[in-house]
């Protein structure tokens, strides 16, 4: 991999920089970012408040727009215009990356499909900075983000992934938190282990790695700790063991299987060996797919 390389940013005009913010600790701000923010036309902000916050601490002084969930595609217009004239614009949200279960994502679009150049200023991220601490060894993880607010409709979600073989990471606000763990361990399975990772890089920053089945106890025994902003990773589900069947019946199931169709096969190889048929079914289709 090429060795990362220090450069002052150029800034270049009718673009639109997505730039990510800390999650938490203003110290976690990267030095590309900051320039950035101190040299566009003007800043495209979630809550304009909220940023103004960051911007006075580090001395910057930007107009500033309003792009929320609720203005976002006429939003998208606005920015669409002002780049075309010809100025540069940082997109921020209130924390982390815009269009990563925060407002930016249409924004994005838009401007992309409008042929605008799009240009990342990559930082602080909430989903990297729970999996880096949290010891969880699976190769692969899936980013979820925030469950739908619905009870039926979450826990049709945790159902639809159920069956996925690797991490899975959630946001979570802190008055579900305690309902969404405890639809995780009916869905997922109690014996799952969860990494509850609250309130990232900020004063109470809190790792607790424990059973999905214990997680809803945990959260109860202490309300302090459903309070603020929560990562949860979810260990992927186990893998399924094959069913042993002894050489015998496989002897068996091998015979009748060059004799008679699958189904009626194993059928009377459980019959004769005594073993589940859905074990035998499963073994079958194996030894179908050899012979194919």
């Amino acid at each position: 991999m090429t060795q990362p390389v220090l450069t002052k940013p150029v800034l270049t005009q009718a673009v639109l920089y997505v730039v990510a913010t800390p999650i938490g600790n203003l110290g976690d701000i990267t030095l590309r970012a900051l320039d950035i923010l101190k040299s566009v036309d003007a800043i495209a902000a979630e809550d304009t408040r909220h940023t103004a916050g960051l911007l006075n601490h580090f001395g910057i002084t930007k107009k500033m727009i309003a792009v929320h969930d609720h203005n976002e595609q006429q939003s998208a217009q606005i920015l669409l215009e002002r780049i075309q004239a010809g100025e540069s614009i940082a997109l921020v949200t209130d924390a982390g990356t815009p269009g990563i279960s925060d407002p930016g994502a249409i924004v994005v679009n838009v401007l992309r499909e409008a042929g605008i150049t799009v240009v990342p200023i990559p930082g602080a991220s909430a989903v990297i900075a729970a999996l880096s601490a949290s010891g969880v060894t699976d190769s692969g993880f899936s980013f979820i983000g925030f469950l739908p607010a619905s009870g039926s409709q979450r826990r049709k979600t945790l159902t639809n992934l159920n069956a996925l073989q690797h991490t899975l990471v959630f946001y979570e606000a802190p008055h579900r938190i305690v309902e969404s763990v405890e639809d995780m361990a009916t869905i997922l399975g109690g014996e799952r282990r969860i990494t509850i990772a609250r309130e990232l890089t900020k004063t109470f920053e809190t790792f607790h790695r424990c059973l999905l089945s214990d997680a809803k106890a945990w959260l109860e025994a202490d309300t302090n700790q459903q309070r603020g902003e929560f990562v949860l990773l979810v260990e992927a589900a186990p893998m399924k063991e094959e069913a042993a069947i002894s050489d015998e019946a496989e002897r068996h199931l091998k015979t009748l299987l060059a004799e008679l169709p699958l189904k009626q096969a194993v059928k009377l190889a459980a019959e004769i060996t005594g073993v589940k048929k859905n074990d035998l079914y499963e073994r079958a289709l194996q030894l179908k797919e050899k012979v194919d």
